[in-house]
């Protein structure tokens, strides 16, 4: 960069004990812009603190005297003079004469040392326009003060000989304190400068609860967070990958789709998606579209626009159903594999199924409260399927909430409503009701659902008595055994279930959490 010229106004200053002075001021708000007043600015190293004012503005200043007592003849070696950029020194004593130069910021641009009387160019190192600092050793005494290379180039003494720029301490750092904010430290470099900053709200301290999460929790990384997965696929399909996993001594197989930004340390949310009888794991990766299948993973993968989810299907029975106490190992040591092997908010594991898989989803639910956090069951019943028994044991039913919704046509001719309505729902009910000054959940069960009644259309009933970090919702529609709900068909197709509301409806209620 081409060098500016420098020209410094003649002045001479008797060298001995020196006199500093500095300023630190500036300005404190909030994200919005908004000023913040009263908030504590500390000079943390110089111990000098003060308040902002009512337009957010703040002022640190100080004078520093020689002490008192001191005869300054005494202790004088020397004076420096400036004119037209050019030190001259001059010292009564051989000691070691040192001048450095700073920029703006702190950083060293010239350190020379000299010894005896002479001059110093200060031009040597101030290749562009700015303040500059300069700095003058001569034995004990030293001698700060501030020169500008913009066009005026005047020093920047006082009437009273004070520099403007006192030598800063390592370290040094404003803190800055206000109610309702996070502390915040910013790093300085000169001791004569002015900053703008804004502070961060404090996000409130996360409820902790015996059981469960507070809503919209902090994410929770599983041990696969930062690791590459171990986990050997058999096979590659269209829009996933095979995996094989051993459980009891049994082959079982499951299918998982990542996202295509997958990121290993970015905690994600998992869905599981429980195929129905005569069905398969596999058509959740590749399937013609049709009134089960419009888009993979029950409609979930297309509305995740963000690639916040990874997909997982694990594979039933052979003829499409779901054993019992068996399955649910298989799915609980899936979801451990998937944890150790990904990087998955272990607080937001979802499952969902459709008519058996909608039963085997429902059956989950009852043992499983620990590891899943929502589920939402499309034509569920109770009949045809294992039920936990309550117990202690690892997949005995728990006694404990979970959030459910359930999707469910009133002509249904395969798996009844009225089974649904008044068997599966007040069992999900009775421990879901808002916890006691105990906390223990309370029986919501006496509470009933708004049903729709029409032609076309539907209707989703949000429970008010459930504690409200597990959410119920019943959706009644006027339809058969069908989990694409729809309220009229597609005019051009005439298949309603290409305008089913079924996955928007579930994505909004995961997305709560």
């Amino acid at each position: 960069m081409k060098r500016l010229p420098l020209f410094i106004s003649a002045l001479a200053v008797t060298l001995g004990s020196s006199a500093f002075a500095y300023t630190v001021s500036g300005t404190v708000s909030d994200a919005d812009g908004q000023a913040i007043k009263d908030a504590s600015v500390t000079l943390v190293k110089e111990n000098k603190t003060t308040k902002t004012d009512e337009a957010g503005k703040f002022t640190i200043h100080e004078d520093e005297q020689p002490p008192i007592g001191i005869n300054q003849a005494a202790v004088n070696p020397g004076y420096i003079s400036i004119n037209s950029g050019i030190l001259s020194y001059s010292q009564s004593g051989s000691a070691p004469v040192q001048v450095r130069i700073f920029d703006a910021v702190g950083h060293q641009v010239l350190n020379q040392t000299l010894y005896g009387s002479g001059e110093v160019d200060l031009r040597t190192g101030t290749t562009a326009m700015g303040s500059y600092y300069a700095q003058v050793t001569m034995g004990s005494a030293k001698q700060n003060f501030r020169f500008t290379a913009d066009g005026n180039y005047a020093t920047s003494f006082d009437s009273k000989g004070h520099a403007l720029l006192k030598e800063i301490q390592q370290g040094e750092k404003l803190q800055f304190v206000a109610e309702g904010f996070d502390t915040l430290f910013v790093p300085l470099g000169t001791l004569d400068t002015t900053v703008a900053v804004k502070l961060t709200k404090t996000a409130p301290a996360e409820e902790q609860f015996a059981f469960g999460y507070a809503l919209k929790n902090n994410p929770r990384p599983s041990k696969g967070c930062g690791k590459n997965s171990t986990l050997n696929s058999v096979q590659t399909v269209e829009n996933g990958k095979k995996y094989n996993l051993n459980v009891g001594g049994k082959n079982r197989t499951f299918f998982i789709t990542l996202p295509k930004n997958y990121d290993n340390t970015k905690p994600h949310k998992l869905l599981i998606a429980n195929h129905c009888m005569g069905s398969k794991a596999e058509d959740f990766v590749h399937h013609n579209p049709d009134y089960d299948h419009p888009t993979p993973y029950y409609g979930q993968q297309v509305l995740d626009k963000n690639g916040d989810y990874i997909f997982v299907a694990p594979q039933g029975n052979d003829n499409g159903t779901w054993n019992g106490k068996e399955d649910h190992q298989f799915v609980d040591e899936m979801i451990t594999a998937m944890f150790d092997n990904y990087c998955v908010d272990t607080t937001r594991v979802f499952a969902t199924g459709f008519s058996f898989g909608a039963m085997f989803t429902n059956s989950l639910a009852q043992d499983m409260q620990e590891r899943l956090r929502a589920v939402a069951v499309y034509a569920t019943a109770d009949y045809n399927i294992w039920l936990p028994a309550a117990g202690t044991g690892r997949y005995d039913a728990k006694n404990l909430p979970i959030a459910w919704m359930a999707v469910h046509g009133k002509n249904d001719g395969m798996c009844d409503y009225n089974r649904a309505k008044n068997s599966a729902l007040p069992r999900i009910l009775k421990r879901n009701g808002k916890a006691d000054a105990n906390g223990n959940f309370t029986d919501a069960s006496a509470e009933k659902p708004q049903e729709f009644n029409g032609n076309a259309g539907h209707l989703c009933y949000d429970f008010k008595t459930v504690d409200e970090r597990f959410p119920v919702k019943f959706c009644s529609w006027n339809g058969e055994h069908q989990w694409t709900a729809h309220d009229g068909p597609n005019t051009k197709t005439g298949q309603g279930w290409e305008n089913t509301w079924v996955p928007e409806e579930v994505h909004k209620f995961f997305e709560q959490f």
